[in-house]
Formats: C-alpha cells, structure tokens, sequence
C-alpha cells in the first residue's frame, strides 16, 4: 500500500512536531518554511524539506502538493501567510487541509476560504490537561471526537480487588483497550478473571459521559 502523503507549510513547535510525527509513523512529508535554518534543522527527520513562501500561488504549485493526501498549515503567526497559504493548499486541488488557529476570528476566516479542519493546538492542549488534572487519575487523554475519548488511567480504588468480568465496564459503555503492570510489557489481550492490582494502569475508550460516570 502507499505511503500517505502530507506539506506541512510552517516549522514552528506546531508545525514541526507534526512533521516528524507523521513521517515516524509511516508518511512522506514535505516540510516547508520561508526560514532556512528551520528547514535546515527538520531535514534529517523529513522525507523532503523546502524552503519557500508558501503565501505565493506560483511557489506552492510548484512544491507539486496536488497529489498529497493533506496539508497542514502550521503558520499562526503571520495571519496574512495563515490564510493564503490556505487558500494556495485548496486551489491546488488538496483534499483534506487543517490550519492552526490563534483567535476564533481567524478560525472563521480560514473556514471561509476552505480550510477543512481549524485547530487551536494551545487551546487543546490546555483542555486535556485540565481534564487529567481534575480527574486525578488520568495519565492520558486522546480526544477521538467530540463525544469519544481514549485514556490511560491508574488504576481506581473501587477497582482494585476485582476482576474485570466481575466490573462489567461493557454494560457502563466502557472497553478495555490495554493493561500494564508494574513489571510488565502493554497487554492487549486481557483475561477477563484477573484480578486487578492497584499498581496497575488500563487503557480504555468509551464516550465522555460514560468515562466521567465512571472515572471521576
């Protein structure tokens, strides 16, 4: 099967860390930034880095974006660049482009001009945070949707003692995805009628109203 191909316009922390998360994981990237020394810096982790004014319409065609599967602009800086590099992704006939947002004035002018999915990666990141800290148990939370989430979890004290079988979590609208002990390697095949231990962590996946009915 083909690799997934994605430009990432923008090599701040956003951009960068996006990049080299989706060539690790299997892609071919295309880094572009207007700043030398940023593309210099990310080509070791990249399939291809550019450096070029992704706000031109002549420059952006000619990075031969039209047949990737995506784009991410990562510019927030500069709204300006922000929105024609948007609009440059979009003419070229890109299928799919997520831009990062500073202000909801900006979000709702880069869906305007085509912008398929608008990101604000702070405003995110401060949410889950927020959550894991409040929950107190939660060591990781990945939004799968607005309704769904997945998180990695210590233990809970009503758990300890019990069996899996014995807590029924399907019936709560609750799988477990992984378990981890102290001394032991990610299990993702889990034996129903082992007890749990309190120095344990489980992954697991449900909705949001049935993870916070249950967790917190």
């Amino acid at each position: 099967m083909a690799k997934k191909e994605f430009a990432v316009f923008g090599l701040g922390e956003f951009g960068s860390s996006i990049a080299i998360a989706l060539e690790e994981n299997g892609c071919q990237v295309l880094a572009v930034d207007s700043n030398q020394e940023k593309v210099q810096e990310i080509s070791a982790y990249v399939t291809h880095a550019a450096c070029a004014n992704v706000a031109d319409q002549a420059v952006v065609r000619s990075l031969g974006i039209h047949n990737m599967d995506g784009v991410i602009v990562g510019i927030g800086e500069n709204l300006e660049s922000s929105i024609m590099a948007t609009i440059c992704a979009k003419e070229c006939g890109v299928p799919y482009v997520l831009a990062k947002a500073n202000s909801d004035i900006h979000a709702t002018v880069l869906k305007r001009v085509g912008a398929d999915q608008v990101i604000f990666p702070e405003k995110a990141t401060g949410i889950r945070l927020g959550r894991n800290l409040a929950s107190g148990n939660f060591l990781e939370t990945i939004e799968l949707s607005k309704k769904f989430s997945m998180v990695e979890i210590e233990v809970p004290k009503k758990w300890i003692g019990k069996t899996i079988r014995e807590l029924n979590l399907r019936s709560k609208g609750i799988n477990i995805i992984a378990r981890k002990g102290d001394l032991e390697d990610l299990v993702l095949i889990v034996d129903p009628d082992s007890v749990i231990q309190g120095s344990e962590t489980f992954i697991i996946i449900g909705s949001n109203k049935d993870l916070e009915r249950e967790l917190l």
